[in-house]
């Protein structure tokens, strides 16, 4: 693979060539980076704070710039991409302010005459990021790790290595040196090697179960740390009490932001029978009123899904299902890399839309009759990443939280990630965590100090 070229999947129209990387060239960053570390490691938290602080600033002066090339390389809505880009500025500053204090050491009484735990940086760690929010899965990764005194290489998904050379810019313009954050122009299958390099001392990635398996089993072999953010089935619980015009906003959003590919979209929506009738016609009527079309224009909802093989498999999904007994409430249809958003109710945990991760506009719906059976068909999932219930019962809700198998659990709130709170799944969807103090110390040697007198 000597060369890249990036489409537009909304009109199918080319839009760059990049040349990858060849081995030599891979092994010079390395280098690089390695070298970089002994001397990034040393400087103080304020002198990264300044630079974490200007890369900030960058993203927030530039937001329409970088949102622009998102959105032409994966069909995201315009609206979304800048949000997106102001999202990755705000967990700049998050960490720019509460790394130091993240990673103070921890005094531990013992009979020593003094006794701590300190967080020293590992070196090197590579990235291996996903196309569906291009900036954020990156950032909430090289905020923590730059702060903390590590090194971050990016590997990123093939079809948005525009938006890759973007986030080098973004560290450049900030006044990062050479070699604290780079980004590989590479296939994946030059990742087994890099991780095997002895430079590279952990790995991240967020992306499918195999991808993650492969990552994880070479890290393994090699007695490499890894964090892995995989797939989600989230299921979004409806009960009889809720507000149904504020939960079917929020399930609306929950679903078909991105349009529909993030792998915390609420993908099951498990209605209370009692209340299906009147939830179904709301919800039908807010998806017809989602707005699909060009991308680039400031009103569009429903962008084109990232790639025309994307849509199909989808489609396979949502026909098989059918084929199985699932009634078509509403959408269904394809053209190219757009998906209409799609409604399905009768769905039973036989069917493919119920068994498989949808990453795209599709929400299948299932009806149930006691909460025991909303939990079970929830949990009956091989995934673990997050789950929305909606009550007015505040208190019985949180009794049940610790029911879910899940890495979080939202009551009446769809499942998203911020800076302030660990974000991760069990189960297939992963392990370790991103985010929060919990993040910024996945990639940190916790060394005990014992000091004694002489």
């Amino acid at each position: 693979m000597a060369n890249v070229t990036s489409y537009n999947p909304y009109d199918n129209s080319e839009l760059e060539s990049f040349k990858v990387h060849t081995l030599k060239e891979i092994d010079t960053i390395l280098k690089i980076a390695d070298k970089r570390f002994y001397s990034w490691r040393e400087t103080s938290f304020e002198h990264r704070k300044k630079m974490m602080l200007a890369a900030a600033k960058e993203l927030k002066d530039n937001a329409q710039a970088y949102a622009e090339k998102m959105t032409l390389e994966i069909g995201k809505p315009i609206s979304q991409s800048i949000a997106e880009v102001e999202k990755c500025a705000w967990v700049c500053e998050y960490y720019a302010e509460e790394a130091e204090s993240q990673l103070k050491n921890a005094l531990i009484k013992t009979d020593a005459q003094k006794s701590y735990v300190s967080y020293e940086p590992m070196g090197v760690v590579l990235a291996v990021m996903p196309w569906n929010y291009p900036f954020w899965q990156v950032f909430r990764f090289a905020a923590p790790a730059l702060m903390a005194g590590n090194i971050g290489v990016l590997k990123h998904a093939s079809n948005v290595f525009g938006s890759a050379l973007n986030i080098e810019k973004v560290f450049k313009r900030a006044g990062f040196p050479d070699g604290c954050f780079t980004t590989l122009l590479i296939g994946s299958d030059k990742v087994e090697n890099i991780i095997k390099n002895p430079i590279v001392k952990a790995v991240t990635l967020t992306g499918s179960g195999p991808a993650g398996a492969a990552v994880a089993k070479t890290a393994g072999e090699n007695i490499k740390k890894s964090v892995l953010e995989l797939g989600g089935n989230n299921s979004l619980i409806v009960l009889k009490d809720c507000d149904i015009h504020k939960t079917v906003k929020t399930c609306v959003q929950a679903r078909f932001q991105n349009t529909g590919q993030s792998c915390i979209a609420g993908k099951r929506l498990l209605l209370d029978n009692s209340i299906s009738e009147e939830f179904m016609k709301e919800l039908i009527k807010q998806v017809r009123e989602l707005k699909s079309g060009d991308p680039l224009d400031k009103n569009t909802y429903i962008g084109t899904m990232a790639r025309i093989d994307l849509a199909e498999e989808l489609k396979q999904l949502v026909d098989s299902s059918i084929k199985d007994g699932a009634t078509l409430e509403i959408g269904g249809k394809s053209q190219g890399a757009y998906f209409e958003p799609t409604i399905l109710s009768g769905v039973t945990p036989e069917m493919a839309v119920f068994s498989q991760e949808t990453f795209g506009p599709v929400l299948a719906v299932t009806t149930f009759d006691t909460v025991d059976e909303a939990i079970d068909l929830s949990n009956n999932s091989k995934y673990g990443l997050g789950v929305s219930l909606f009550t007015k019962d505040i208190d019985t809700a949180e009794k049940l939280a610790f029911r879910f198998d899940e890495g979080a659990v939202f009551i009446n709130e769809m499942v998203k990630s911020d800076p302030r709170l660990p974000f991760g799944g069990i189960k297939e969807s992963g392990y370790g965590r991103e985010l929060s103090s919990h993040g910024i110390q996945e990639f940190m040697n916790r060394k005990t100090v014992y000091i004694n007198k002489g």
